[in-house]
């Protein structure tokens, strides 16, 4: 406590003493602000950005050509408003009032073309069987087709065509009048198998030569070469006939005279021909 500084005559307690009481007084100044007039006259940062920025509003359209200090505020793009997005307005419709009146029905149009057929479906499950049915009405007896003729000529004939139909004028049977004695010709009413035979007596030293005809078709011959005596000739066959087909026989002159023997009082010639079993019977 006795130290002086050296070179003064100070102590070092004094000093300490006096630096402190400096501390205090300093810390018990009362606060005085910068304008004691009033607070129109305060500085506000915000009023200077305020006013900076109004600045900037007015002139925005001069200041390419006029100076900026490098304090002044970076101002914003002029682009930075297009990044909201933008509307427009589209006007809406109501449909269902503009709705007309329900129109007629349309023609039909015409059928598409038939598509492939498909694959065969699996085989469905069987039903239940049903009730009885009841009972009909009774059916037709079984009926039966007949067909039958036979028929001769007393007469001679000889042949003065190539072609003659042999006509007959004896009528043995003639069923239901299926063969005509005015053509000579059979008529078939019930198609089926017919059996013919026909049989003939040659003239001596003269030629026979007959054919079995079905409509303009030769079906068979009966032939005998010239002799110096007569003889009996025969001749059969079957045929399956159709409605409306016609058998016959029919002379054929060749080189030489044809003729068929017969008298008045004898038959020599026949033609004969019946139904074996008619088509619809199966």
């Amino acid at each position: 406590m006795s130290q002086v500084c050296r070179g003064r005559g100070t102590p070092l307690p004094v000093v300490g003493v006096g630096l402190l009481v400096l501390v205090c007084a300093k810390w018990a100044e009362p606060y005085r602000p910068p304008y004691p007039d009033g607070d129109q006259d305060r500085y506000d940062p915000r009023d200077y950005r305020q006013e900076n920025s109004d600045y900037h509003r007015e002139n925005s359209d001069s200041r390419r050509t006029e100076c900026r200090r490098c304090c002044d505020p970076m101002d914003e793009p002029q682009q930075q408003s297009s990044t909201y997005p933008q509307y427009q307005v589209v006007p809406q419709i109501n449909i269902t009032i503009l709705k007309g009146e329900k129109g007629d029905v349309g023609q039909r149009g015409p059928y598409g073309k038939a598509g492939k057929a498909g694959n065969a479906g699996q085989r469905g499950v069987q039903g239940i069987k049903g009730t009885k049915g009841s009972i009909g009405i009774p059916g037709e007896a079984c009926k039966s087709y007949y067909a039958a003729f036979s028929v001769g000529r007393k007469k001679a004939l000889h042949s003065n065509d190539y072609y003659q139909t042999l006509v007959f004028d004896t009528e043995l049977v003639n069923l239901y009048g299926h063969f005509n004695m005015f053509t000579g010709k059979f008529f078939c009413y019930v198609p089926g198998i017919y059996f013919f035979s026909l049989n003939a007596h040659t003239w001596n030293q003269k030629e026979t030569y007959l054919h079995v005809m079905k409509n303009e078709q030769e079906m068979a011959i009966l032939y005998a070469q010239p002799s110096d005596r007569s003889i009996m000739q025969s001749q059969s066959l079957m045929l399956e006939l159709e409605r409306d087909d016609e058998v016959w026989v029919r002379l054929y002159k060749g080189e030489r005279e044809n003729a068929v023997f017969s008298d008045d009082f004898d038959t020599y010639i026949t033609f004969s021909g019946y139904l074996i079993k008619a088509k619809s019977e199966g």
